[in-house]
């Protein structure tokens, strides 16, 4: 099983750092690669999750947190029970911690060479729009 869907990379350097982990059979969602890795800040973690910005967020956002779960699987429906109720544990963390009175949420479920994902292991991207009149909407694929 591969851990990375190459084809839906959004930039060279995102494509480069997939191909490395790949190559060295390495999960970066996974726990213990993330804390060993050292390439991401865990910036809340429960029991079962952990939020941590996006090293490569999306055109648009004035704030883009993942949400990880420790168990590596691609669907919300096959996390545990207490993941899938911690869940709402660090969806609060962040609004409370970032003032949050709007954001958006995506979960790509399965196979993400179909989703349109990057990576096999089941992520939250909490999503906030940059407010200014001139920004970018935020485009969240969802698809091949």
């Amino acid at each position: 099983m591969t851990f990375y869907c190459f084809a839906n990379h959004r930039t060279p350097e995102q494509l480069a750092e997939m191909q490395r982990l790949e190559a060295a059979g390495i999960c970066l969602f996974c726990p213990e690669t993330f804390r060993k890795e050292g390439t991401h800040e865990a910036l809340w973690e429960g029991d079962h999750w952990t939020i941590t910005p996006n090293a490569y967020p999306y055109k648009g956002t004035a704030l883009h947190l993942l949400l990880l779960p420790h168990e590596h699987v691609e669907d919300l429906a096959d996390l545990g029970e207490p993941a899938q109720l911690e869940l709402f544990t660090a969806l609060r963390w962040a609004r409370s911690a970032y003032d949050l009175t709007y954001y958006g949420l995506g979960v790509r479920n399965g196979d993400c060479h179909h989703t349109g994902g990057t990576i096999r292991h089941l992520h939250a991207h909490l999503l906030v729009g940059d407010p200014a009149p001139e920004a970018p909407p935020v485009r969240f694929r969802m698809s091949s």
